[in-house]
């Protein structure tokens, strides 16, 4: 059985105090931007598993190579989660503010991660359009096809909260345009 108890104290309806009065029967936007997060990694986890299997199987390094990227994408909204979570921490006497600025530090990273894997993944398109290999082009046709999915379906799961942390916002755009 539940026992609901409240802290507070109801009056009656006209105009009288109810002070300490709290309800959280609401989901909160950093549950649903948490949850986006989780979603994000098992989604982009599963991909990058599927890309590795695929690329061992077809012999393709590009699969493989892109598998890589994903992983980082994978720890990048791992940290980005992590982050979320410890700037909901309390205050510590050791840390006053409490961890409010890992969200910007988390952010700060990824955008370092994203400039240099998009220098990796430039300087190999580079050296593929001067060196081309041969390509088992259906299945990784139909792994690309199942990476749009999974990113589109990824960049959704934070499109709605986008606006109101930068974390969110950044894990939206980098799947947006991965």
């Amino acid at each position: 059985m539940h026992n609901h108890n409240h802290d507070h104290s109801h009056d009656d309806c006209h105009g009288h105090s109810h002070e300490g009065h709290h309800h959280h029967h609401e989901v909160s936007a950093a549950d649903v931007a948490s949850k986006a997060f989780i979603a994000g990694i098992v989604l982009n986890g599963g991909y990058v598993v599927i890309q590795v299997i695929a690329g061992f199987t077809t012999h393709s390094v590009a699969l493989l190579s892109d598998a890589g990227h994903n992983l980082s994408d994978v720890a990048s909204l791992g940290l980005s989660l992590l982050a979320f979570r410890l700037a909901r921490a309390k205050p510590t006497e050791s840390f006053t503010y409490g961890y409010k600025k890992t969200t910007i530090l988390a952010a700060l990273t990824n955008a370092v991660v994203l400039l240099l894997t998009i220098g990796v993944l430039g300087f190999e398109s580079v050296n593929r359009l001067l060196n081309p290999q041969p390509v088992a082009g259906g299945v990784v046709a139909v792994v690309a096809g199942i990476g749009i999915v999974i990113n589109v379906a990824s960049a959704l799961l934070f499109f709605r909260n986008k606006e109101h942390d930068l974390n969110t916002k950044g894990a939206y755009l980098h799947l947006l345009t991965a």
